[in-house]
Formats: structure tokens, sequence, C-alpha cells
């Protein structure tokens, strides 16, 4: 619908990346992410304290009504650093992943309800068939349920005995099919990292 912005208010989990909330709506507002981070909590059954939500510093995420709701709840949130865009890779990901998706419309949604209609269908495919690269390539579905774990090891005893059964065509050891099991937003870079950026830089 030409003149008018659709606003897609989501909540992915960083561990699993799996999208735990979400909701189109026409404008921004902070009771609208409010009532969204409400449902997610109940529904996914988070106790006080075990939750940080990190988000950017947009006025619907830093508004009265989420931060009173954010703070029954006990928990505390965190933002992006001011004019740092990348603070939160995953969530860029998720956006690149959808809007390159097949079949992401090349022409504006016709309405709201055309709108939630293609994120109602866009949802299940990223949480429950896409495989993730982040994630040694399971579903993030099957990560936040646990049940990747029994996939990446039935994946390792499939890759093992392939490499047994034709050594020839492999020159190394079998992917890294192990769980990954922490997640950092900026995790610090190594030496190597550092180096190589400042040689790029100088040169």
């Amino acid at each position: 619908m030409a003149g008018l912005f659709f606003y897609l208010y989501l909540i992915m989990d960083v561990f699993s990346r799996k999208i735990v909330g979400w909701e189109v709506h026409i404008g921004q507002s902070s009771d609208h992410a409010s009532v969204l981070f409400r449902k997610a909590h109940l529904r996914e059954g988070v106790a006080d304290g075990e939750l940080v939500p990190h988000s950017d510093n947009g006025s619907p995420m830093k508004g009265a009504t989420l931060l009173v709701t954010l703070q029954r709840l006990g928990v505390v949130p965190s933002f992006s650093r001011p004019s740092v865009s990348n603070d939160n890779p995953y969530s860029e990901a998720l956006f690149k992943t959808c809007k390159y998706r097949p079949g992401f419309p090349e022409k504006p949604f016709e309405s709201l309800g055309h709108a939630r209609a293609w994120v109602a269908d866009f949802v299940p495919w990223y949480n429950d068939e896409h495989r993730h690269s982040g994630i040694r390539f399971v579903t993030p579905g099957e990560r936040h349920r646990g049940d990747g774990i029994a996939v990446l090891e039935q994946r390792k005893v499939v890759y093992e005995a392939a490499r047994e059964e034709h050594p020839e065509r492999w020159s190394g050891g079998i992917r890294n099919w192990n769980r990954p099991e922490t997640v950092s937003l900026n995790p610090d870079k190594s030496d190597h990292q550092k180096k190589q950026e400042l040689t790029q830089i100088q040169s």
C-alpha cells in the first residue's frame, strides 16, 4: 500500500535463533511492544531474572509502557550502542533472510492483512524448516527444543561412516558438528583478527 508503512515487531531467542513472538502494526508504539513481550514471556515460561532482551534505541523499545512491563516481569533490558547499527548481528541476519527469501513481495504489501499473512507464513518456515548456518545447520526450532543435539550427533555418525568407507574423498577430518554452546552478541575479537584489521587500515 503506497504511502503507508507497516512495522514488524519481532522477538528472537539469540541462543536458538527461534522467533518466539511477532506482530505487524501500522504504527510504532511502546504499547504494542509491551503486549508482544508479555505474550512471548508467558508462552515461553521464562522465570524472573532469566532473560535480558537486547534491542535498538527506537522509541517503542525505550517507551515507558514497555519499560514498566519489563520491570514487572523482572527483566533488565539491554540496548545497542548509539550509532552502532550492527550491535545485534543476529537480528540483522534474520531480517536479511526475511527480505531475500523467495516469495518476498517485489511491490508493497497491499494491506495490513497481507503483511501479517506473509509474516505468518515466513515464521514457521524460518523456525522449523530453515537450516541455519550459524547453528550447524539445524533449525531454530530444533535448537530451541533441544532436539538439535541428537540431530548433530547423528550427522557426525553419518560423516564418520562416509569417511571410513571412502577415505580417498577426505583430506582431513570431518566438518565440525559439535553443538555451539554459547552465543555472544559482540564476542571479543582474537589478536589475529585485530592484526588483520589493523593491516587493512594501514594499507
